[in-house]
């Protein structure tokens, strides 16, 4: 009997073993840490679909239009129309597991979102992603019991067995006592993002090391957008990490100045009349440098959410305002609150199919270590959903093969191939010289040389190879998409909407543009 193993149990990892169980498969849910720990617990704002609930006369197409313009069209379409016809009922389906998601007279609401102009995204106050989690952990709960999903909490992912192209089973290492095993089965890999390779620079998780993705693009696995990284508006600076101020906050009517000439200067309003401070993430943040870079502005930008109600602090933002009371000893409600731009979100990743499918056979992805769904720019409340579709998604086309035969055995002992942590502090510290909010060939060339100096002091890790590919592939994009912003090539160049594609062969690092054939 085949089982699944399934790396990660945030919410693509969940929703791809309550759908394997559901469906009567086996499976193994692996991960570093339990699922109350997860990076998906963080998420905060809300998840989207076209529910049509507010009067608006939303649309899936209308979804599936704004989440391919706010990615600039680098999104593989016919993977985006899947995700964005599929949301209703995914939401639909999260609301009968029980996840509580804020109503009025009975009737789930919705509010807005950056990038989109109809009220799309379902939220449960500003804890979705917490909620959402102890739903699916409830759900799993069922099946563990019955012996459908397996748990293997402190387990960390040291690489997959693949030989001939074909993956062949995953092997782990038990945290608690060292011990070793080579699981036999396909795989599915939920690890997150990239926030490891970026120490204390990110919103993510601090367990969330990336060395499960890493440890895949070293064998092989391939790998598109990796330039593609978002950095969220308005983030603040607390111990080891950026905490994130959810863009709900501005969704309900925060708004973005700085002070130029001692007065208060609303500068997305000012410049972009129609959506304002619910402009993408990476308009927003482009604008935050550049306006603190004018002579006559102050150094600061502050997300003034004074003119907010009791009502939605005590009902919609109560976590937010706890947040920001406990670390800057500021209640928001009643002065503004100094923000920056943070690296939040991943959008490249992991290259795969419409039905989650990698190059490798027998390997799949979903969740944010994957890149097909939000192109040079994610939509806030498109990251859970994404992550519950995707995991779904590579479930069911799972379901729908026979169950694969075959055991693996453990060859030799495998070495977690990680740095120092001063070699892990320095490689991010490199790759941010690079892949910041501006970005320049002189800037790239810089970083890469900074990192082969890196690699002859230190050695090459899983980790210094994926960081080389990400500077790679922004040196080869060419122009300016979403969040790649290159002031040598300030403009989109519609020859290169197509994906960055990049791959690692025997330690050698290849990377193209456009050619997306697994």
């Amino acid at each position: 009997m085949e089982k699944i193993n399934i790396i990660g149990a945030g919410l693509a990892g969940l929703s791809a073993a309550v759908t394997l169980a559901k469906g009567g498969r086996h499976c193994r849910l692996i991960s570093l840490q339990p699922s109350e720990r997860a990076q998906s617990v963080l998420a905060e704002g809300g998840i989207n679909a076209a529910l049509d609930v507010m009067g608006e006369g939303d649309k899936p197409e209308y979804h599936f239009e704004d989440t391919m313009r706010g990615g600039v069209y680098l999104a593989d379409e016919e993977a985006v129309r899947r995700l964005t016809a599929g949301a209703p009922d995914t939401v639909r389906w999260l609301a009968e597991l029980g996840v509580p998601f804020n109503m009025k007279e009975g009737r789930l609401i919705q509010r807005n979102f950056g990038g989109q102009k109809k009220k799309r995204t379902a939220y449960a106050k500003s804890s979705t992603g917490k909620m959402i989690m102890s739903a699916l952990i409830d759900e799993a709960r069922k099946y563990e019991v019955r012996g459908l999903i397996e748990r293997f909490a402190h387990h960390s992912f040291l690489g997959c067995d693949i030989a001939e192209g074909v993956c062949r089973g995953a092997v782990v290492c038990d945290r608690y006592t060292g011990e070793q095993t080579a699981f036999a089965g396909r795989v599915i890999m939920c690890c997150g993002g990239l926030a490891g390779l970026f120490p204390r620079m990110t919103t993510g998780t601090t367990q969330n090391s990336g060395y499960a993705a890493a440890r895949l693009f070293e064998q092989g696995v391939r790998f598109g957008n990796l330039e593609m990284l978002q950095y969220h508006p308005t983030t603040i600076g607390i111990p080891d990490k950026r905490c994130l101020v959810t863009e709900a906050a501005r969704g309900e009517g925060g708004r973005l100045y700085i002070e130029r000439g001692g007065e208060k200067w609303y500068f997305m309003e000012e410049k972009y009349p129609e959506l304002k401070n619910l402009m993408p993430r990476d308009v927003v943040a482009r604008e935050m440098y550049m306006v603190r870079r004018q002579e006559d502005c102050g150094g600061t930008v502050y997300l003034d959410m004074t003119g907010l109600s009791n009502e939605v602090w005590e009902k919609r933002l109560p976590d937010l305002r706890a947040e920001i009371r406990h670390y800057l000893a500021i209640d928001p409600a009643d002065e503004p609150v100094p923000v920056k731009e943070g690296i939040h979100y991943f959008m490249g990743g992991i290259y795969t199919d419409v039905f989650h499918r990698t190059n490798i056979e027998g390997l799949y992805a979903a969740g944010e270590c994957t890149c097909q769904y939000h192109g040079a720019n994610r939509l806030g409340g498109n990251s859970m959903l994404g992550a519950v579709f995707g995991g779904k998604t590579a479930a069911e086309d799972i379901l729908e093969t026979t169950e694969r035969e075959g055991e693996i055995s453990l060859k030799e002992k495998l070495t977690e191939n990680e740095p120092a942590e001063a070699v892990k502090v320095k490689l991010g510290e490199i790759l941010y010289s690079g892949l910041g909010i501006v970005r320049s060939e002189k800037g790239l060339k810089e970083a890469l040389d900074r990192l082969d100096t890196l690699e002859r002091e230190a050695g090459v890790f899983p980790r210094t190879r994926l960081g080389r590919a990400m500077l790679e592939s922004a040196l080869a994009r060419k122009e300016s998409r979403g969040a790649h912003y290159r002031e040598d090539f300030p403009e989109k160049d519609e020859a290169l909407c197509k994906p960055t594609m990049a791959v690692c062969q025997n330690g050698s690092i290849s990377v193209s543009i456009g050619e997306t054939q697994l």
